[in-house]
């Protein structure tokens, strides 16, 4: 059977562009920014974050070629490679409702560098699509994947198509697929699938898709978090990842920190909520000075609005200044 990834926070890395194109390019599609992308990369490493996902929903999967996928992820494990980061976890996102292209994606995915595959549930007929057919669908990918599959659960982008806990134990015992990312709020749902004790935990993590509950979602079993704000304020959302999983029994005054962070972390995480991969964009470019604050290609908007940022003025100078204590101990 193949092996999930590591525990831990991962980050869903956005993809950058080169803010002005040259004449050589179409002025719709500016081209990738690989040098920025390798920068945020080695950044995100060096902060303990345990992996990145490319190419997923704030990665911008469906605005790019599949050669500009291929690009970034050889780029991307070139640049991690040769700055001692040989095995850094990689894992590729896909967002297309046919097997046979979601099995080409993963297969040129693995032979790019990606060590796994985060596949959006097909949610193109969401209203037809039976419990059966999702279930068969998906293991007919993770078949012919010459990479370990996991399960992305991201209503929001897939038309609302619904996986109940029912199809995660279905398929948590393919040998092939190893894990899932919830990307909605119903913190019973993790639940029910991270407690249940018909999935083999150790072959099958669910990870959480929002860290503004990284701390109950934990607390009900899931492996850890792929957490937008993560891009931006690493260290504060590993350490607070960490003082839950390393600290037993949870103390009182480590009970506090993990509640004040929290708080902090669930604050400004309302700016990924509100604006998404604009948000993070914008905030990734002003905090840490990685990539262009606009919105990426179209038909996502430029930027978050003017006056924008300004209003989130608190949250995020709180979050600096707790990034900055962990920079400097």
């Amino acid at each position: 059977p193949s092996s999930p990834p590591s525990a831990g926070i991962y980050v869903p890395v956005p993809t950058f562009f080169l803010p002005a194109p040259s004449e050589n390019h179409n002025p719709l599609t500016p081209p990738l920014d690989l040098g920025a992308q390798a920068s945020h990369a080695l950044h995100l490493a060096r902060s303990g974050i345990t992996g990145l996902v490319l190419l997923g929903s704030t990665g911008e999967v469906v605005h790019l070629t599949r050669e500009e996928r291929v690009a970034q992820i050889k780029h991307v494990r070139a640049a991690l490679t040769t700055a001692g980061f040989k095995n850094f976890p990689l894992i590729a996102g896909t967002a297309t409702n046919g097997i046979e292209e979601t099995v080409e994606l993963l297969n040129e995915s693995a032979a790019a560098g990606a060590g796994w595959g985060l596949v959006l549930a097909p949610g193109y007929f969401s209203g037809a699509a039976s419990e059966e057919g999702i279930v068969r669908w998906y293991k007919g990918v993770a078949d012919m994947s010459s990479i370990p599959v996991m399960i992305y659960h991201y209503p929001s982008v897939s038309n609302n198509v619904k996986l109940p806990p029912s199809i995660f134990r279905a398929l948590a015992s393919h040998p092939n697929i190893v894990g899932g990312k919830l990307s909605h709020g119903d913190i019973s749902v993790h639940a029910q699938i991270a407690l249940d004790p018909q999935i083999d935990h150790k072959s099958f993590l669910l990870f959480t898709g929002l860290g503004q509950q990284l701390f109950p979602a934990l607390q009900v079993g899931c492996s850890g978090a792929v957490d937008g704000l993560a891009a931006i304020f690493p260290k504060t959302v590993v350490h607070l990842y960490t003082l839950v999983t390393q600290t037993d029994p949870l103390d009182r005054a480590t009970l506090e920190r993990v509640r004040e962070l929290q708080y902090r972390i669930s604050r400004a995480e309302e700016l990924i909520v509100k604006f998404g991969v604009v948000g993070i964009k914008e905030a990734v470019s002003r905090v840490l000075s990685f990539g262009e604050p606009d919105g990426g290609r179209l038909p996502l908007a430029r930027g978050i609005g003017y006056g924008e940022w300004e209003r989130w003025s608190e949250e995020m100078t709180e979050m600096a200044r707790i990034e900055m204590e962990f920079q400097t101990s």
